[in-house]
């Protein structure tokens, strides 16, 4: 099983429906989504709330059956895949206002909040992925977020019985950890690598990709 995420920064065109493709995931948790995206064989699940004009915050791309479910938070999307819960996320970013869907004055509170409204829906799925841009690094220099951020990320990861194996893989920005996750129930063998956003001397996004493969059942069967 090939899990991916990329954050497409709003932007579509042939090189990124080849960088998708070429991936070969089985489910993408994708992250600011053009609402031209469209990926042939895969069911594509998008949240209902704008993050800017023609711009989706969230998305669940699935190559196998794959059923909608109610966003858990306006940032976040949802799907089920088999007995799988999939959830892709935009978590808040140093310098985003308090305003809607972030609630809080500093960095920390907003995060604290959109983790909070997040773990009263996902602490009871029995088997969940959960990624996409989670403004974090989760080790090292912090850049995107806040070290605050950060504890309460690690702690959700952790109630919700999840392990990151994205976490110890390189930011585009040198000498930084990615921003970009996908969790997986802990005790799931897995490899994850990075996938370079550069196509023809330019950067599709700001955002690399970041793929796993689950080598056990647990994740989807």
């Amino acid at each position: 099983m090939r899990i991916g995420t990329w954050n497409l920064a709003g932007r579509w065109s042939d090189a990124h429906l080849a960088l998708l493709l070429e991936a070969d995931c089985d489910v993408w948790l994708l992250t600011e989504v053009n609402e031209r995206t469209s990926l042939p064989a895969y069911a594509l699940h998008l949240t209902q709330s704008r993050m800017a004009a023609r711009r989706r915050w969230a998305g669940v791309a699935s190559r196998l059956p794959m059923a909608s479910l109610p966003d858990p938070h306006p940032a976040s999307a949802a799907a089920q895949v088999g007995a799988t819960t999939y959830v892709s996320s935009i978590l808040p970013w140093k310098g985003c206002r308090p305003v809607p869907p972030w609630v809080g004055p500093k960095h920390a509170d907003k995060t604290a909040h959109t983790v909070e409204d997040l773990l009263l829906r996902l602490r009871a799925v029995d088997a969940l992925v959960w990624g996409g841009d989670w403004n974090h690094a989760l080790s090292g220099k912090e850049y995107a977020g806040s070290l605050g951020g950060r504890t309460v990320v690690l702690d959700a990861v952790d109630q919700l019985g999840l392990a990151v194996p994205t976490a110890d893989l390189p930011h585009p920005i040198d000498g930084l950890l990615s921003i970009d996750h996908v969790a997986v129930p802990r005790g799931t063998a897995t490899t994850a690598s990075r996938i370079s956003a550069e196509h023809d001397g330019k950067r599709l996004s700001d955002h690399d990709a970041y793929v796993i493969e689950a080598s056990t059942t647990s994740v989807v069967e």
